[in-house]
């Protein structure tokens, strides 16, 4: 990872926009949208720059910056850096300003984003400056794939949230809960465009839903290691675990794509670390499934593990297995050309 992806919150706070043409513009229509209080320092600001500031919601400063003028600011924003971005992100970095100077990562400590807005979600692409049109061509991708009243559905659950959260107590209990929510009828209905009286009808969903939930164990195959060959299933439950127990040998590109805050495990036999039995193995999967837990073995090839799964249901645990992609059928399948139809 190039960089630390985080949002700021600038409603209210002092921002600076060095330039006067398109580009400042752009940056000061984003700045306009997150709140901030916007300085526009330029010596021939664009039309509507000069229309922003006539209705008062910039200030147009027609001097060169300087230090001066840097400091204070929550984020620097050089829209023209061939007239200024050496001196002032100096002058910025000096003051521990947050600077970006448009297509000159060098110069600049924070990178700015393509941007998918749907409002209260928003998405950030970021390629680490190395191809500002690629991340624009990877936002028109995702855009493709996001409904458009994405933001609705965001409101609606943020408004049953505190009702929700007083009934389920558990964190697993409350993450499964909004897991089934987003996977039923009712956020359907709200994409659809029907939103009424879906809160209310959320907080009765988890009055019924007390309780510890029932643990559950996925055998997922992980194919022949290439994350690209992971099936949709496979990726699925791996962002939805709880925890994520694997062989040794799984590749870290493939664990990547589990859950940031999920617990991972490795097991198996390895030279130089602890060695664990298949019986040590059994244990520790009843074990997390009877804490309620949502469990991933992510295993090495296409995972058909009839000892594991039958030791489970022995022991009532829930259990499905998800094979991966045969190493077989995996070499045609990465020589083939690439499309988007992938295994299921």
């Amino acid at each position: 990872m190039n960089g630390f992806p985080a949002f700021l919150r600038l409603a209210g706070q002092p921002v600076l926009v060095v330039g006067g043409g398109e580009a400042a513009v752009a940056k000061t229509r984003l700045l306009l949208a997150a709140g901030a209080d916007v300085t526009v320092a330029a010596g021939a600001p664009a039309r509507e720059l000069l229309e922003w500031a006539r209705d008062g919601r910039v200030t147009i400063d027609r001097r060169r910056p300087t230090a001066d003028a840097v400091a204070g600011r929550a984020v620097v924003i050089v829209a023209e850096p061939d007239a200024d971005g050496v001196a002032v992100s100096a002058a910025a970095r000096a003051a521990r300003v947050p600077v970006n100077v448009v297509d000159r990562p060098a110069l600049s400590t924070f990178i700015m984003p393509a941007i998918i807005d749907r409002d209260p979600v928003l998405i950030a692409v970021s390629t680490g400056g190395s191809s500002p049109a690629l991340a624009r061509r990877v936002r028109a991708w995702i855009e493709a794939l996001l409904p458009a009243r994405l933001g609705a559905l965001a409101r609606a659950l943020d408004d049953a949230r505190q009702a929700v959260n007083e009934t389920l107590e558990s964190a697993p209990v409350r993450r499964r809960f909004w897991d089934s929510v987003l996977d039923g009828p009712i956020a359907t209905r709200i994409l659809r465009g029907d939103e009424a009286g879906c809160s209310q009808v959320l907080g009765q969903l988890a009055a019924q839903d007390r309780g510890q939930p029932a643990g559950v164990v996925h055998i997922v195959g992980a194919g022949p290691g290439d994350p690209d060959l992971l099936t949709l299933k496979a990726l699925r439950l791996l962002q939805q675990a709880d925890v994520v127990i694997h062989d040794r040998e799984i590749d870290g590109e493939v664990l990547a794509y589990a859950r940031r805050d999920a617990t991972r495990i490795a097991v198996g036999k390895a030279r130089g670390a602890q060695s664990w039995s298949q019986a040590e193995i059994d244990a520790l999967l009843v074990h997390r499934a009877r804490e309620g837990q949502r469990v991933v073995r992510l295993k090495s090839g296409p995972a058909t593990a009839g000892h594991e799964a039958a030791h489970l249901r022995v022991h009532g645990i829930e259990v499905e297995v998800v094979p991966g992609v045969a190493a077989s059928g995996a070499a045609p399948a990465a020589s083939a050309p690439r499309t988007l139809s992938v295994a299921s």
